[in-house]
């Protein structure tokens, strides 16, 4: 025991070397914060008037150097802890992407520069008569994260696409947030540091070749989006939880709580007094009815992004009602306080011309965002899942309603139905709108529940959501576990595994001994691969899937379907068109010597010469670094690209989570990735016989060769395992051989044509003459269909299912792609 936790001790103290090595100057700045802090008194609760910046001191005191070390000092406990936090994670990431002396130097003129440029608008503001200046001015500030935040926006510049993406998008989103509902000079001071940051970035690398930065995957848009739905929620907490609320939007929030904003005005009207200041905060905190239902629009808009990072069609829903609603109910406070009260609503415009406009704006961008990306979310869930939210919603609406009538009229007496009625249902509003009011006889926990009601309510719904959220899909799992234990107890090819992705359904025959995955696009069943059925059950379980389809009037085709099903097709009077050829290496001749295998050879020895490891391994086994590198190394390599994102028989990130996955990482000696491939299995009559290549990703920069070893070391691994046969997949539309004999002329030319002209695109030949490397058997795979009659709507059909969600812009480029 003592040896062991000695080892552990000695392997933590090389750990903590290492990071302060590669980070002097973010361990070097923490360390001061820390002295300072103490140093000064700080942390104390004592301020020195010579350290801070604010509009007093760099004006009327002339102190120029606080710019400066405002940023070396905390303001207290907690600040000093978010400092820290920035320091040693976002500073860091930005000292290793920029350099010690780069990262020093931006921390220093973007915070420096950001507080000079927040107290000249600050001035400015205070000039004009604006509350958040005249409130805010009378303290200094003392803030490290002003710097951080202006150095980690410049390091942005040198991140992967993924990071630089998230970065920006969330980062401003939250500066701005803070800014325009809390703002305090902290706030300020951090945007313009920010926007500092960013320009100086883009200085500092305007000399480096940088890949084009096209668009993200349809996951990483889910993330950004759940993401910036979380952070524009945030407002009623920033209003709570900074004291003051003096932000240009934080009248909107108080307007939306019934809070009289004319009180807050006439108190700092003339100058920032402590009745000014008092009025603010009194006004924030206005009890605990009022808090509720102020954060009820955050608490909903968190369960949203929860569920829109998982592509859930109810969280686009109700993100696209939160912020529906808050727009109306902010257009009708504002509309409501100009009937009743024009003065408040004139004060507000003169102290903050245009941001009751931009109040109502900010959630309607939100729902334009929502509705154009709305493809992005589609995973719906089961009808057993929504039964199951909408009784409870509804029980909860019954009870609650119920529960506060009857004690509001067995407290009254005289109260009649219809008024107590509406008076209980406006408790489920915003209390600046039509709210009752809290005058009643109740005391005690009756008063409570009064009170509270509506609060109560939108916690039940957000908890009732969440379990929506976590419900399964309407592709249910079931039918999904079902289909896999067919492909494990019969035979569905080396592409069978391809059934199971998402977007796929399931047919079964009724004795259950076949089964077909399939996709409906415009009435046009398109089967993926071969029948899941033992060989002597194919023709049976085909016909009956084709009747099954003529039920329900859809048009049947079987796509990326081998030659050996060609009899069963062929006694139905079907033709057939050849599409692809999969590449099939027999694992018992996959050897590393003689001429044959140079091309690979070459590179796998060069890789185990460098350096290079292998894990072979899944999704859920994978250490947290890799699961962060994989991330950013696929995100990157869709970034780079203009074209459309491919599905279909093409997987994603998505299908890497899968838990019967085998996932080979190609790892550098330092321990970057360098390349990635993922493995779906074989399975024959419950036997693992083969995999199947799906997923293929190398990192910039890679040794040459990177994916030769890569997929050459997963072929020794699985034939040291005992298994048949490896699948490098098909390219679609390339081959090596004519197409079948039923393919006329016509045909033929225009399936080359077309593989022609998508080749500059997206490379299907070259992927094919790549895997020939390996030595492989040649497949053909046929799309089987019943007239030529139904080829142009059977080819749009399959095209929408490549590109499910390709906006008119990605078709664009997809255009001039083929055009040049």
């Amino acid at each position: 025991m003592t040896f062991s936790v000695r080892a552990a001790t000695v392997a933590a103290a090389v750990r903590v070397r290492r990071f302060v090595l590669r980070h002097p100057f973010a361990v070097g700045l923490g360390a001061l914060l820390v002295v300072t802090g103490l140093a000064f008194g700080t942390l104390w609760g004592e301020h020195p008037d010579w350290l801070g910046a604010s509009p007093l001191t760099l004006g009327r005191e002339r102190q120029w150097w606080t710019p400066v070390t405002a940023l070396l000092v905390p303001d207290s406990w907690g600040e000093l802890i978010i400092a820290l936090v920035l320091a040693l994670t976002l500073l860091a990431y930005a000292e290793r992407l920029m350099g010690t002396l780069r990262t020093g130097l931006v921390f220093l003129v973007s915070g420096a520069l950001g507080v000079l440029v927040g107290v000249g608008v600050q001035t400015l503001a205070w000039s004009w008569g604006q509350i958040w200046a005249r409130v805010d001015a009378r303290g200094q500030v003392f803030d490290p994260s002003v710097g951080i935040i202006g150095a980690v926006m410049a390091g942005s510049a040198y991140a992967p696409a993924l990071y630089r993406r998230r970065i920006r998008l969330i980062g401003f989103s939250l500066l701005l947030t803070f800014t325009l509902y809390g703002g305090d000079s902290d706030s300020v001071y951090r945007l313009f540091s920010a926007l500092i940051g960013l320009i100086a970035g883009v200085i500092l690398t305007s000399g480096h070749a940088k890949a084009a930065w096209h668009r993200s995957s349809y996951r990483e848009t889910r993330t950004l989006i759940a993401a910036m739905v979380a952070v524009t929620g945030l407002g009623p907490l920033i209003v709570l939880i900074t004291g003051v609320g003096t932000g240009p939007l934080a009248p909107v929030i108080a307007g939306l709580r019934g809070i009289d904003i004319s009180g807050i005005v006439d108190s700092c009207a003339d100058a920032a007094s402590d009745r000014c200041v008092t009025s603010v905060s009194t006004a924030v905190a206005a009890g605990t009815g009022y808090v509720l239902m102020s954060l009820v629009p955050l608490l909903l808009s968190l369960v949203a992004a929860w569920g829109l990072r998982s592509g859930r069609r109810a969280a686009w829903f109700l993100a696209m009602g939160v912020n529906t609603v808050m727009a109306l109910l902010t257009g009708i406070s504002v509309a409501v306080r100009e009937l009743t009260h024009p003065a408040d609503v004139v004060t507000i415009d003169r102290q903050f011309p245009g941001f009751s406009v931009l109040a109502i704006l900010i959630p309607v961008a939100m729902c334009v965002l929502l509705a154009v990306t709305h493809r992005r979310f589609a995973v719906r869930a089961s009808g057993r899942a929504v039964a199951r939210f909408a009784a409870i919603i509804g029980i909860a609406f019954v009870v609650l309603v119920g529960a506060d009538m009857m004690l509001v009229m067995n407290a009254t007496h005289s109260a009649s139905f219809w008024p107590t009625f509406g008076g209980t249902l406006r408790r489920f509003l915003p209390t600046g709108i039509g709210h009752p009011g809290s005058r009643t006889t109740l005391v005690g926990l009756p008063r409570a529940l009064h009170r509270d009601v509506g609060g109560l309510f939108w916690l039940v719904f957000a908890a009732a959501m969440l379990g929506l959220l976590r419900g399964r899909s309407m592709k249910t799992a079931d039918e999904t576990d079902r289909f896999r234990a067919q492909l494990r107890e019969t035979d569905g090819g080396t592409l069978g595994f391809m059934g199971t992705w998402e977007g796929n359904d399931h047919w079964f025959t009724r004795d259950g001994r076949g089964a077909v995955a399939y996709r409906v696009v415009s009435d046009i069943a398109i089967a993926v691969g071969d029948p899941v059925c033992l060989p002597g059950d194919a023709e049976r379980t085909i016909r009956g899937f084709l009747d099954f389809c003529d039920s329900n009037a859809w048009t049947a085709v079987f796509y990326s379907t081998h030659e050996e099903y060609a009899p069963a097709f062929r006694g139905l009077g079907w033709k057939r068109i050849s599409v692809a050829e999969e590449t099939v290496v027999p694992l018992e001749r996959f050897e590393l010597t003689g001429k044959v295998w140079a091309k690979v050879r070459q590179p796998y020895n060069r890789g185990q010469r460098d350096g290079l490891t292998t894990l072979w391994t899944t999704w859920e086994q994978l250490p947290a670094g890799l699961v962060v590198q994989l991330d950013a190394l696929s995100e990157q390599w869709i970034a780079e690209k203009a074209l459309p994102e491919m599905r279909f028989t093409l997987g994603g990130m998505e299908e890497l989570r899968d838990p019967d996955v085998a996932i080979l990482l190609a790892i550098g000696p330092e321990g970057e990735l360098q390349a990635v491939t993922s493995w779906m299995p074989v399975w024959r009559e419950g036997e693992l016989i083969g995999r199947t290549l799906d997923f293929m990703r190398r990192a910039d920069g890679a040794m040459p060769g990177v994916m030769e070893f890569a997929i050459a070391s997963a072929a020794l691994h699985m034939k040291d395992l005992g298994l048949q046969v490896m699948s490098l997949s098909g390219a679609p539309l390339a081959q090596t051989a004519d197409g079948g004999d039923d393919e006329s002329n016509a045909i033929k030319r225009l399936l080359g044509w077309l593989s022609r002209v998508l080749e500059p695109a997206y490379g299907f030949a070259s992927l094919l003459r790549y895997k020939g490397k390996f030595n492989p058997d040649y497949r053909p795979m046929y799309l089987f269909y019943a007239d030529n009659g139904q080829l142009p709507a059977i080819g749009l059909a399959i095209g929408r299912a490549y590109l499910p969600n390709a906006s008119p812009a990605e078709y664009m480029a997809l255009a001039r792609s083929l055009a040049g």
